[in-house]
């Protein structure tokens, strides 16, 4: 069996902050070594604020999903509709785990309160190339009965409206790329792929 190959690394030579508001950017020299041997420096621009969570609520007795829709600066600019169904989300603070961040970002976004959340995944990077931020995905149990309304933190200048799908439209929309926001298709595969043991356990449990 061929031995696996040693793994480059890198060191950060020097750092210089470029911006420090909403998005904290930061132009890094950089000391890597190269899959061929030898080394090189580089230069590259980070963008920096910290890790998120992103919360798909589901409710397996009606077989719906809850998302929230809202202004997506990204979209506009690169021209496609700045208003998109997505997963609630939110930063994680400091200290805080996954797990309290979505209770909170689901309440904050939606007014619904987040049951036997799941860890799906504990941060994926959202860019590598560009920015440091992780994405952890929660999955938990919603009433979509109650979903509806404008929501979020007005100190933050949210406009949240909260959107209630079935299961097969949702899922639909990301087979088709409909759905073009990654952490939402992320869930949305997962759901695909747990959706009949959801319901059977929650539907088990409450009869």
């Amino acid at each position: 069996m061929a031995e696996h190959a040693k793994q480059p690394s890198a060191r950060i030579r020097a750092a210089q902050p470029l911006s420090t508001g909403f998005l904290k950017l930061t132009r890094y020299e950089l000391d890597t070594d190269k899959h061929d041997g030898g080394t090189q420096t580089i230069v590259r621009e980070v963008m920096e604020r910290g890790h998120a969570v992103a919360v798909l609520g589901y409710d397996p007795q009606r077989d719906e999903v809850v998302l929230v829709n809202e202004f997506r600066p990204g979209c506009l600019v690169a021209g496609d509709p700045p208003f998109t169904d997505n997963l609630c989300a939110g930063g994680i603070a400091d200290g805080e785990s996954p797990l309290a961040a979505a209770s909170r970002e689901m309440m904050e976004e939606t007014g619904l309160r987040l049951e036997s959340a799941v860890l799906v995944h504990p941060g994926a990077y959202v860019s590598s190339g560009g920015t440091s931020e992780k994405i952890a995905i929660v999955v938990g149990i919603v009433d979509a009965s109650r979903a509806g309304g404008i929501h979020g933190n007005i100190t933050e200048s949210e406009d949240i409206r909260v959107v209630a799908l079935t299961a097969d439209t949702f899922l639909h929309r990301v087979r088709t790329a409909d759905i073009t926001d990654l952490k939402t298709l992320v869930a949305g595969y997962w759901l695909a792929e747990h959706r009949d043991e959801l319901r059977a356990t929650r539907l088990a449990a409450s009869s």
